[in-house]
């Protein structure tokens, strides 16, 4: 499993995240998002969710 990364973490490797539960597990309709260098990443749909590449 990738690392959980909470939203609004700035100076990710850019690419493609996806949104997780708050322990990594599947969440119905989640977020994605495509961040390139210096992005922070955005809000969860949820509080509590994380993301991971």
């Amino acid at each position: 499993m990738s690392d959980l990364i909470k939203p609004g973490t700035d100076n990710q490797r850019p690419g493609k995240y996806h949104e997780v539960g708050p322990r990594g597990g599947e969440v119905p309709n989640p977020k994605h998002a495509t961040i390139e260098p210096g992005d922070r990443l955005p809000p969860a749909s949820k509080k509590g969710n994380k993301w991971t590449k």
